[in-house]
C-alpha cells in the first residue's frame, strides 16, 4: 500500500493576508515559497512542510464558506516542531512581537513526549511550538 511520511502542508483560510504573512514570516521564521495571487494562495515554507494561506475573498478561499473566527474555526491547532527549544529565547522573540505564550508543558507528538507551548496567530488559530522528544 503506502506509508505516511509526515505532514506535507496545511491550508489556513485567512481574513487579513498581510497580518498573517507578518506573523508566520517575521515571528515564526517561515519564508514565502510561492504565490499564486490569481487563485488567492500564498505558500510558506515551514521546515519540510508548507503552510498555505488562502484569503477568504480570493478564488480558493471564497469556496470555503464563512471566514474563520471565534464561531467558525477551520482547524483546532497545528504543531510546528522547532529546534532548539530554548524557552527563554522563544519567549523573548515572541514578546518582541507582542505575543504571549502559554506555559511550557510536556506533550506527546510524532517523536514522543517533549516540551511545547501554545501561541495564537493574528486570526485565532492555535499554534503549538514543540521541541524534541525527551528520552
Amino acid at each position: 500500500m503506502f506509508r505516511i511520511l509526515g505532514i506535507d502542508h496545511l491550508v489556513l483560510r485567512v481574513v487579513d493576508l498581510e497580518k498573517m504573512l507578518r506573523f508566520y514570516c517575521e515571528v515564526l521564521g517561515c519564508s514565502v515559497e510561492r504565490r499564486q495571487d490569481e487563485l488567492g494562495l500564498v505558500q510558506l515554507r515551514a521546515g519540510s512542510a508548507l503552510i498555505d494561506l488562502v484569503p477568504v475573498t480570493g478564488r480558493l478561499g471564497s469556496a470555503g464558506g464563512a471566514a474563520p473566527g471565534r464561531e467558525g474555526r477551520n482547524l483546532d491547532h497545528f504543531c510546528l516542531r522547532i529546534e532548539p527549544f530554548d524557552e527563554t529565547r522563544i519567549r523573548r522573540r515572541l514578546a518582541e512581537h507582542g505575543i504571549e505564550a502559554a506555559a511550557v508543558e510536556s506533550r506527546y507528538g510524532a517523536e514522543g513526549s517533549g516540551p511545547s507551548l501554545y501561541i495564537t496567530d493574528p486570526e485565532g488559530t492555535l499554534v503549538e511550538l514543540k521541541g524534541p522528544a525527551l528520552t
